[in-house]
């Protein structure tokens, strides 16, 4: 199920999106907003894996509004301006839809992103940090470090992400059978779980506590 919300300053371009929306199948259209700031403290509390975004509004454009998005979230532009598309596409829109669109138009742009989240799901971890997205390989990640409001993750090749997220919110765009959490600040790469003494996990140069939450679920996977 793609979950989405609907940001258009205009009610009535919103209502087209409910009314279309809601006859696609595994589309969960959460909740429309006609204002910014209305949107943003939604994004900031609940995970959602698409956006259907004008970029002419009254406060922040569009593509501003969504470079700052912290969550990994896919975008649809839905706009009377045709202006905008290539600067949409390089901050990776997965389809840019010029009003007035077709419903067979708005379900052709909403299939891509279905596409795309199976493959995601499939390798990947697509994470926005630093006004880019970034695309990496499950392969490439040493583990995953909570810092409070973020995460960091550390690759393989000894370079960082750093991104705003919860681990939670983290965790649940992880492949299950390749990833686990064994501390409230860390999730590690089941294949990386090499070396555990004392309830610690050695990872190259890391010293990775069990905690005790999850201890029993870490000792599962070892013992497969």
């Amino acid at each position: 199920m793609i979950k989405a919300i609907a940001l258009d300053d205009e009610i009535l371009a919103l209502k087209i999106i409910e009314n279309y929306a809601g006859k696609i199948e595994n589309l969960s259209l959460e909740k429309v907003f006609n204002i910014q700031s209305d949107a943003q403290k939604y994004l900031n509390k609940f995970p959602v894996d698409l956006i259907f975004l004008d970029i002419e509004m009254p406060s922040k454009n569009g593509l501003d509004f969504y470079k700052n998005i912290s969550q990994n979230t896919k975008v649809i532009f839905t706009t009377a301006y045709s202006e905008y598309a290539v600067d949409a596409f390089n901050i990776n829109a997965v389809d840019y839809l010029l009003k007035p669109f077709s419903f067979e138009r708005f379900k052709s742009a909403v299939e891509k992103v279905k596409i795309n989240t199976e493959n995601d799901e499939v390798k990947h971890l697509s994470i926005r940090a630093d006004y880019k997205l970034h695309k990496i390989n499950f392969n490439d990640i040493l583990l995953i470090e909570g810092l409070d409001d973020y995460i960091q993750i550390h690759l393989k090749d000894n370079s960082k992400i750093t991104a705003r997220s919860s681990m939670k919110n983290i965790m649940e765009k992880l492949s299950e059978k390749d990833f686990v959490r064994v501390h409230r600040s860390y999730i590690v790469p089941v294949n990386n779980i090499k070396t555990i003494v004392n309830r610690n996990i050695h990872i190259g140069d890391f010293i990775i506590p069990i905690g005790e939450t999850y201890k029993e679920e870490v000792m599962r996977i070892v013992n497969k």
